[in-house]
């Protein structure tokens, strides 16, 4: 380590260590199942005193006036590394500009980073990065591609990593558990201040913040993938050497990690957690759940049990405390993977609550040290695959194109065969395999669904096929269609580049602009305090062209007032007039009803158009990390004299998802 490093850890070490464990679980129990009586996530932090706040102030402008310097240098180096030090400035003033110093030490905590943020800008600008070669506990940072805003990585690298080449190093995810006062303040404090509860030999160890606490879910679940690709920019990584690993809420990303990317990692090790919602809401939180039929699907996205079958690629361990009742994720999951013929590696603590017993860790280490000599295994065969949605759509040499209906079981076996492949495809319209080497080559063959074999004439290294409602084909799908990111439902749009674009002129009801206002500034404070984040917001006159290109656009107001919305409400399948939302043959008064829904948009259908809605869980859904799942379909249409509430934007009176072609279905009333 050196001097300057030493220096800059000196200050946190005369601070608090914060007791943000992996394991922390927050909850109120039985009082968190009330919709009408929630308690606000993250809790309003403590007052500042005057002289504090003071001091807080003169540190973020000095901060400020070197983060310009370092802008206005345009230094190569500088701006590869700007984030590593807007990552502080970030997290003091948020935590100053909103009340999020949640206990008086957490002030001091405040000042040392402020003090550490200054002499890596003072580093940086005489052209010194001391930190990119430090070993031990490291905190850096990202720009997101989500909201352009900068976010915090934890790692810890080991002292056999060599800065001036060598090997490729193994790096195990960490995924932190639930913890509702952990902002970006006290992230950088305890990844600065522990190194965590694994730290394998000769391994990085990734801690990504995912985006607060959300089990690394929508923007959580990119936050990850940003993070390891930020990682790789700076270090060698072994791709044939990844594990994702958590405990409790951490242990609940790791199982969605696994079955929806499981030929990115050569291991998973979920702990504790959980592994879908309905049955560990009843088993966990006590909860008489009544969803509506949507949501009920929509709870595929993220059920883990539905998508066990892909746990055939991924060696997976499993933990769990004996007396923990989030013992029942691993539980369920083991029931699921027992319908595929498959047993679940699970490691019990015996007599253990809710944490990791130190005689399952070094099982668990030894296993998994074990599977690293191996890897990945990138050409298995035969393969199975199992999804709900073209946002999961592939693992290694298979990628599902087309589904016949989303968020109901499509399923795809290959096999070898003399000459070729058989393939077995249920609820699928398109795929395309790129045959591993290890096959005898070239494939001359191959059968779908019994069929008669499709003859395959020269390159085999890609091969689509489409089926065309009567027979399968080569070839590839066409046409306006549901595609892997362009799939939906409404909370899809923000797991990419967006712009909220806020009317400039009034809406035609007094009714509508007041609930219109209401649920923009919502999203706006939502996405701040819920993905720690900053939405970009421009006006209808401001929209560009490289907005447009880039980004997914969400239109609040009415064609009326927002002149963006006006340029396509006529190229929308549900029409919306100043008299009337029309969704097939039903017709919903103008005046009092709103359109909420997510549209391949019309002036560039390879982003999305979004009207009237940000992420759709709310306020009740914070309370506890299983129901943070998409609440709305594709489209909804609102009565907005119902106000606005903890768990809906209004009375729901329709709400469906389009079909494959983004066409309209029957309209459904919302139950």
């Amino acid at each position: 380590m050196t001097d300057g490093n030493r220096t800059w850890c000196a200050f946190l070490v005369g601070a608090f260590v914060l007791a943000f464990a992996s394991g922390t679980s927050w909850a109120d129990g039985s009082a968190d199942n009330t919709a009408d009586s929630v308690r606000r996530i993250p809790k309003i932090g403590v007052e500042v005193s005057d002289a504090d706040r003071a001091e807080l102030t003169a540190g973020l402008a000095a901060l400020h006036t070197s983060i310009e310097q370092l802008r206005q240098s345009k230094s190569p180096l500088a701006t590869e590394l700007l984030p590593d030090v807007l990552i502080f400035d970030r997290a003091v003033d948020q935590a100053l500009r909103y009340r999020e110093f949640f206990e008086p030490k957490e002030v001091t905590i405040g000042k040392a980073l402020l003090k550490a943020g200054q002499e890596r800008a003072d580093q940086l600008l005489a052209g010194e990065a001391p930190w990119t070669k430090q070993t031990g506990r490291v905190v850096r940072g990202y720009i997101s591609k989500i909201d352009r805003t900068v976010q915090p990585i934890g790692l810890l690298i080991p002292a056999s990593y060599k800065l001036d080449g060598g090997q490729k190093h193994r790096l195990d995810f960490w995924f932190h558990g639930r913890g509702e006062n952990l902002s970006e303040v006290n992230f950088l404090n305890d990844r600065s201040m522990n190194d965590g509860q694994i730290a394998p030999a000769d391994t990085i160890v990734l801690h990504p913040y995912g985006r607060y606490c959300n089990a690394n879910k929508l923007a959580g679940e990119i936050d990850s993938f940003e993070a390891l690709d930020a990682v790789r920019k700076h270090y060698r990584i072994d791709n044939d050497r990844i594990a994702v690993r958590g405990f409790s809420m951490g242990g609940a990303a790791v199982w969605q990690f696994a079955v929806h990317y499981p030929d990115l990692w050569f291991a998973a090790n979920p702990g504790a957690g959980f592994s879908e919602t309905p049955d560990f809401l009843k088993v966990f939180q006590s909860e008489t759940l009544a969803p509506t039929w949507y949501e009920r699907k929509l709870w595929q996205m993220y059920d883990c049990t539905g998508y066990a079958a892909n746990l055939a690629h991924l060696p997976t361990i499993a933990y769990s405390g004996e007396i923990d009742k989030q013992k029942q994720a691993a539980d369920i999951m083991a029931v699921a993977l027992k319908r595929e013929g498959m047993d679940l590696l699970h490691i019990i603590g015996p007599m253990t609550a809710h944490k990791i017993h130190p005689d399952s860790a070094k099982e668990i280490d030894a296993t998994l040290n074990d599977w690293a000599t191996k890897g990945i295994n990138r050409s298995p065969l035969p393969l199975q695959f199992v999804t709900y949605s073209l946002r999961y759509n592939g693992m290694h040499w298979l990628t599902v194109d087309g589904l016949k209906e989303h968020w109901e079981e499509a399923r795809m076996s290959v096999k070898p065969v003399e000459g070729g492949l058989a393939v077995a495809a249920k609820n699928v319209t398109a795929f395309t395999l790129r045959p591993p080497k290890t096959l005898p080559r070239p494939v001359r063959r191959v059968a779908i669904d019994g069929g008669s074999p499709l003859e395959i004439a020269g390159d085999d290294s890609t091969l689509s096929f489409v089926h065309d409602g009567k027979e399968w084909k080569r070839g590839e799908a066409t046409g306006l269609r549901k595609r892997h990111g362009l799939q939906g439902p409404i909370d899809d749009a923000f797991l990419d580049s967006f712009v909220f674009v806020q009317p400039g002129g009034s809406c035609r009801s007094d009714i509508f602009e007041q609930w219109s206002k209401g649920e923009f500034t919502r999203a706006v404070t939502q996405w701040r305090q819920q993905m720690r984040g900053d939405a970009v917001v421009k006006r209808d006159t401001e929209v560009t062209e490289a907005d447009i290109a880039s980004s997914n656009l969400v239109l609040w107001g009415d064609s009326k007032s927002n002149a963006v919305l006006a340029k396509i409400i006529d190229k929308l399948p549900i029409r919306w007039t100043e008299q009337s939302v029309v969704a097939g043959d039903r017709s919903f008064d103008g005046g009092h009803h709103a359109l909420i829904a997510i549209f391949p948009n019309p002036l560039n259908p390879e982003k999305y158009v979004v009207l009237n809605s940000s992420f759709t869980y709310r306020e009740y859904d914070y309370l506890n990390n299983a129901r943070q799942v998409p609440k709305l379909p594709d489209w909804a249409i609102v009565d907005v004299k119902t106000p606005a509430n903890s768990r809906y934007p209004g009375k729901v009176v329709a709400a469906d998802f389009f079909d494959e072609q983004w066409r309209l279905k029957p309209a459904t009333v919302a139950k």
